[in-house]
């Protein structure tokens, strides 16, 4: 999932995920993506595309979640989004 193919609609998880807090960000290039969560995973929603990653322990600021191909970091209302040498920062929305 290119960070710079990011869509500008999310789609929801289903019921049975569970994730507690669902936020939406907006980035540079003016896409949104939506981050669901919970205490031990995270579901990042960019269009019709949808990551899963799980909570990394860190003593590093911010929360952690990582996949195979992708890290993001949470700290206040910046979600940075790192895939190999790409870093992506966005920021949080009131709109969900």
């Amino acid at each position: 999932m290119p960070l710079l193919a990011l869509a500008l609609l999310s789609m929801g998880s289903p019921w049975w995920e569970d994730y507690g807090i669902t936020e939406q960000f907006i980035c540079p290039d003016q896409s949104r993506v939506t981050l669901e969560r919970n205490d031990a995973q995270a579901s990042l929603l960019t269009g019709r595309f949808r990551s899963t990653m799980f909570r990394e322990a860190s003593y590093l600021p911010g929360i952690r979640y990582r996949n195979e191909q992708l890290t993001l970091v949470l700290k206040g209302d910046v979600l940075t989004m790192e895939q190999q040498f790409r870093r992506l920062e966005c920021l949080r929305t009131d709109q969900v």
